[in-house]
């Protein structure tokens, strides 16, 4: 399992973390998922509670990935601008934040899709996925480049963390 943990941590971090730090939380993730109970036991600081929606392997991948990562909001206006933060001053954005704050919820994660899409046309551009169970958020994606969205889609299954594309996973939801 940690292979393949490491495999999709890496694609779901497009680069911005290190491949130590992606071996580390690897490492300890797939510990957490082979025996909880010893692995709290080593690491008496983790805040887990057995009421958590997730199994703890889970919940130390979720935990451990950076906010340039793991982007978690209540709205699309707040996830929009922690991913353009996210980005830094080199890139520009034809999409603001502030367009988003009165806009329906399809609407505006469409709008987000396609500003991201055309990010890196090189890797296929960017595919919002949520990933995991949000704990604290309404919202909780990462970004993957579209040409490495079915191999994430495979791993996420083959290590049991939910992941689906945002669009495809909202639109479903908003149909009758």
């Amino acid at each position: 399992m940690k292979d393949q943990l490491t495999e999709l941590i890496r694609l779901i971090s497009s680069g911005c973390m290190r491949e130590e730090d992606i071996l580390r939380i690897a490492g300890e993730s797939s510990e957490a998922y082979a025996d909880e109970q010893a692995f709290l036991l080593a690491n008496p600081d983790i805040n887990y509670g057995e009421d958590f929606p997730i199994p703890l392997g889970e919940w130390v991948v979720v935990g451990s990935l950076p906010d340039t990562v793991l982007f978690q909001a209540d709205d699309y206006a707040q996830l929009f601008a922690q991913i353009v933060a996210s980005f830094g001053e080199s890139v520009s954005f034809v999409l603001t934040p502030k367009q988003l704050l009165k806009t329906e919820s399809l609407k505006a994660l469409n709008r987000i899709q396609v500003q991201m899409g055309s990010l890196y046309p090189e890797k296929g551009g960017y595919v919002l996925v949520d990933f995991s169970e949000p704990l604290d958020d309404e919202l909780q994606v990462v970004l993957v480049y579209r040409e490495d969205l079915p191999r994430v889609m495979q791993l996420a299954v083959e290590v049991g963390i939910y992941a689906q594309p945002s669009l495809e996973a909202l639109t479903a939801e908003s149909q009758p």
